[in-house]
Parts: C-alpha cells; structure tokens; sequence
C-alpha cells in the first residue's frame, strides 16, 4: 500500500498544498491559482482536491498531514512581544485574538474537518516548524546529499534566519536569528517605505535598485545612515535591527515613518505616486546592505561547516541579486535554490519532513533535482481545451504535430507578436517557467514597454527575463552552470560595451536607451534574471525554443507569467482565453490550438464558469 503525506501551508500569504507518494514529489499546488485571490491564505481546500482527484487519492488513504509551522509557538511569539511593548500594540492584539481563540488554536481540528468533507481522515495531524520546513524544502529535493542550509524569510515562529547541515535523511539546525530582528522585515519595510505592498512588492524594489546611481553621494549616505543607524551587521551574518525606526513587531504598519523620514532625508512614497531618482538611489541601498548580509551569512555557514553545497529557502532566497552575490563569491561550489522559497513551498517542505524526520526513510538523493521542473500542478487536456473554447464560441486552428505548432509560434515571435503560451502541468511557486508564459522577441526593445502598459499592466520600470537554451546560455551571458528556475541574474556578455545609464533621463527613457542584442530582456544595468532551459525539464518550451532558433538564429525569448497585475498565474484554459481576450496578446497557443486575436468575435464572459477545481468534467 502506497504511503501518502500531505504538506500544507495556510493562513499567513501563499497557502498551498504539496503531495508525496512513496517519497516522490507528485504535486503541488497554491490555492491562489483556484481561488484568483493573490496570495490566498484560506485553507487550501481546491489545491488538496485536484492533488487528491488527480493521483486516485481518497482521503482516508492518506498516511500522514503535516502542516508547515507551529501554531502554538507562534501564539507564544505573538503574547510574548505584546506583553514587551504594552501599551504599543493593544489595538493590533485585541483584533487579532478572535482569530487565534476561534481558529489559529485549534489547527488540528480545523484540518480533521476540512479534509473529511468527502472520507474520515485516520492519518495523524503533524506540525513541523516552519524554518524547518524551509530547510526540508530546500535540502531534500536538492542534488545534494550532504549540503549547509540557509534559510532567511520575515519571520517564522520565532526564526526569522537559520543555519543548517542536511546529511542523508537528517537535517541538523545549527543556528538561528529571532523575531523582531528580520532581513526579511528590513526589506520588506523598506518595500513599504518606498510605497509598495508588502509580501508582493519586494520584486519592485528588487527591480528597481538598478535604476539607482551607484555612484550618487545620496546613495552612499543612505546605505551609510541605514548601517549606522537602523541595523548593526555582524560577522556571523547576523543582524540587530533599531527597533525604533520599525512598528511591524507592534502596529499596523512597517516603518516609524517620522523616524525614518527624518533620517534619510526622504518622505515616504504614497502607493502610486511617481517615482523618482531618490527611490532608485534607496532601493539600491537597501539591495545592497541585503547583499552584504546575505554573503556574510553565507560565509559564516561556510566557515562553521566546510560543506561546499549550499541549499537555500525562506523569502529572501527569492531575491535573484543576493543570490547572485553569494555566487559571486565563489564560497560554494555549488547553489541550489527551493525555486518555491516562500511560504508556498513550506507546504513541500513539511510533506518531506514527514517522510524523512517522521517516518526514518532512507534518502537518495536525485539529478538535477527532485521538483520536476517545478511542472507540479494541474494539466488539460486537448480534449478539454476544445470544449472549452467550443463552448466559449472561439475562433481556433488546431495543430496535430507540436514541431508545427512551434515553427508557427517562432515565425509569428518574430515579427513582434505577443503571445500567450500554456502547456501540460501549471507551475508551482512564483515563476512561470515555460507553461503559463507570456512570451515576446527579445531583440525587439519596444517589446519591453508593450508587454509592461497593454499585457501586464503594470509599472514601467520593471524588466523582463528571458528563456535561453542551456547550451546558448554563455552566448548571450557571462554565466556557469545551469539556471532552469530564474533565481539567479548574470551580466549581459560585453556589458562593458554598452550605453551606462544617464540618471537625468526617466527610468522608462533609460530602459529605451539600453542596447545589445536582447534589449527587452536586458534590465538597465545589462543583467537578466536568466531561465536556462532544457530538454529533460521541459521537452515542449526546448523545442519552441529550438524553433525560435531555427528562425532567428538566437533560441532565446522573453517568458514572463502569464498574468497581469494583481492577478495569479492563470490556471486553467478559462483564464488563459479570458486574459488573452483582455489584454494586448496577439495569439494564444494553449494544448495543440492556435487562436489569433483578430479572429475572435466579440465575446461574453459570463459564459466562463468559476474555475473551482482541477477536474476536466
């Protein structure tokens, strides 16, 4: 009989479900995806389901659940810090006890209920911390048999940093930083202070440090008033942070915003404002004393363990800059990064903890890794794609062979089409990696401004990454090794060449400016987040891109999520039409069907149904 864990996450941002069978990473799913609420944190009902349904699981065949943090630490973390800062912080305590009373408390019992709306669950409830879930998740689906972790994220229970080795089937915590003191919350806050959302945002001030004048006194006066003033680093890489500038750990908002302001000399942006060269500079401070810590940590880990693999997970490990730092240091031979870093992938860290830590499986590990390309979620038919747009009234033309469908695709990329692009198994975690993309010719620089004001609908500073076939890769890029997941950035090939950015000029004017043989994927400081893509991972993108090769001679495309702002990656062919249909894409190529904007009548949405689970019925 077949051994089924279920990992969960739920209840702060990015709830999600993974599913181990045997010890095999089967599936995993975010519930924002079903529920088209970004970031959902409800319990992810729909994500189980579609797991369950598509794997012929029935509840009471599931051998164990294990839930990716404490509750009751956290509640002990939560009483703790409001008896430190009474009277600071009644309000925000008072509101938030209803919840833990009523719900947060009594986890086990939420779960029961939940999962038994269909068979009784006999399985034992578990609860794994939640750095350790990071941790599982980074080391156990990694190459690795013997690695040092680190995980760094805003805060856990009570971790909001760790170290750690992971041996075989164990995993040994060695050290760890405690609330309030947070990288994460320092970026986050700064994410907040420079008028971006918080656990969203983070990306935009990622994207927008490379606007900043390195440079700029104003910038070294920032970086310098934020060491002097706001966080003491220290030589393990661990941090104390100036609790006065902050109110996260208290109120309802980030910053001490008075503060704060009178420090730098800078007012807090409002949400939607302008921006100006004054947040670049910011922006670039605060990525670059990130960096800093991050390889201090790094090189602590390194030094108290020798280990020369290095695994990592937790929020922060998204920030493809600081990750590119540490590998600039050259300290590891080799990084290997949870491509699902955030809360999201706690869920696939505790399902491997219950199968390791819990039940005692022997480990081995696997090449390149065990996440599957990250191809984890549901997939559609062509059978379901034709119904689909038959009842929706769509215009299409159906492709038998695939190398046709990509010869089509390549030529139309490149005479400046737009064009959304959904295949087989949705992604699992932030990035669309070849399934649910949004593709573009790179060589064309108004591609850039396009996608940004008519697809995404999104800030004109943010830049785009490309998708290059892994044996292109050191064509275009000064690069080592693989990249299949966009975790890392790396400078454009004869960078040195190009235009240096004139910081008199708007960033969309700057952004205009840059050159190069892939300008829309080339952010102004000539860096890309890069996606290397192969034939084991994803046979149908290799061969697009083996396509688009045979047609411009560069087998490289920009891939961006198939989303536009506020929005989840789109799920399931429902979604893909209806963004395709309101938005500036000028083809949808989804399963073996090719539909042309042009071609479409007029449609009406209330035909589409509530997208609820993963089922072709």
């Amino acid at each position: 009989m077949a051994e089924v864990i279920l990992g969960l996450s739920a209840y702060y941002h990015d709830s999600a479900a993974a599913l181990l069978i045997n010890g095999e990473l089967v599936g995993a799913i975010q519930e924002e995806r079903f529920s088209r609420l970004k970031h959902d944190a409800s319990f992810p009902r729909r994500s189980i389901d579609c797991l369950l349904k598509s794997n012929g699981i029935k509840t009471n065949e599931i051998t164990n659940v294990v839930f990716y943090d404490k509750p009751f630490l956290k509640f002990e973390r939560i009483l703790q810090i409001a008896h430190d800062v009474a009277p600071w912080g009644t309000s925000q305590f008072i509101r938030s006890m209803p919840i833990w009373l009523n719900e947060k408390l009594f986890l086990k019992s939420t779960i029961r209920k939940e999962l038994s709306h269909q068979h009784s669950l006999r399985a034992p409830v578990l609860f794994c911390e939640h750095h350790l879930s990071h941790a599982a998740s980074a080391f156990y689906p990694s190459p690795f048999d013997e690695a040092v972790i680190l995980t760094v994220d805003g805060v856990g229970e009570w971790a909001t940093a760790s170290m750690g080795v992971g041996q075989g089937n164990t995993i040994r915590q060695l050290k760890e930083l405690h609330f309030p003191h947070s990288l994460g919350l320092l970026y986050s806050s700064f994410t907040y202070f420079l008028g971006f959302k918080v656990n969203s945002g983070e990306y935009k001030l990622m994207g927008l440090a490379p606007y900043g004048d390195t440079h700029a006194t104003e910038t070294k006066i920032f970086k310098s008033r934020i060491l002097d003033h706001v966080i003491d680093c220290k030589a393990d890489g661990s941090i104390v942070l100036n609790l006065k500038y902050f109110k996260y750990h208290y109120g309802l908002v980030m910053t001490n915003d008075a503060l704060l302001e009178d420090l730098l000399g800078l007012r807090r942006r409002k949400p939607e404002s302008a921006l100006v060269q004054q947040h670049a500079n910011l922006a670039l401070a605060v990525q670059q004393i990130t960096d800093g810590v991050m390889c201090q940590m790094a090189r602590h880990a390194y030094a108290i363990t020798q280990c020369k693999n290095l695994v990592m997970a937790g929020g922060v490990a998204l920030n493809c800059v600081s990750n590119s730092a540490i590998a600039k240091q050259k300290i590891f031979d080799t990084i290997w990064v949870q491509p699902a870093a955030g809360d999201a992938g706690g869920a696939i860290g505790a399902a491997y903890a219950g199968w390791y830590i819990y039940q005692n499986h022997t480990r081995q590990s696997i090449k390149p890794d065990a996440m599957r390309g990250c191809f984890l979620g549901p997939e559609f038919s062509n059978d379901h794609v034709k119904s689909t747009l038959e009842k929706l009234d769509a215009v299409y033309t159906f492709v038998e062979k695939f190398d046709e469908l990509a010869l089509f695709t390549a030529e139309k990329l490149s005479l400046g089409n737009i064009i959304g692009w959904f295949q087989g198994k949705m992604e699992f975690g932030p990035r669309a990696l070849g399934n649910r993309s949004i593709l573009a010719d790179p060589r064309n620089i108004e591609k850039q401004s396009a996608l940004n004001a008519t697809v995404k609908f999104r800030e004109d500073f943010r830049p785009f990454a490309p998708a290059v076939l892994a044996e292109d890769a050191k064509q275009y890029f000064v690069i080592e090794g693989e990249s299949p997941y966009m975790l890392f950035t790396f400078p454009l090939r004869g960078n040195e060449a190009y235009e240096t950015q004139d910081f008199d000029i708007s960033f969309s004017k700057r952004q205009e400016r840059v050159n190069g043989p892939i300008p829309a994927a080339t952010h102004v400081d000539y860096s890309a987040r890069v996606q290397t893509v192969d034939e084991f991972r994803n046979p149908k993108f290799f061969s697009l891109l083996n396509a688009i090769k045979q047609v411009t001679g560069a087998g490289i495309v920009v891939n961006t999520s198939f989303n536009v702002r506020g929005e989840p990656i789109v799920c399931s062919p429902e979604e893909a039409y209806k963004s395709f249909m309101t938005t500036g894409l000028d083809f949808l190529v989804i399963g073996n069907f090719i539909l042309e904007k042009k071609r479409q009548p007029d449609v009406s949405f209330s035909k589409m149904k509530e997208w609820s689970s993963c089922s072709e019925d």
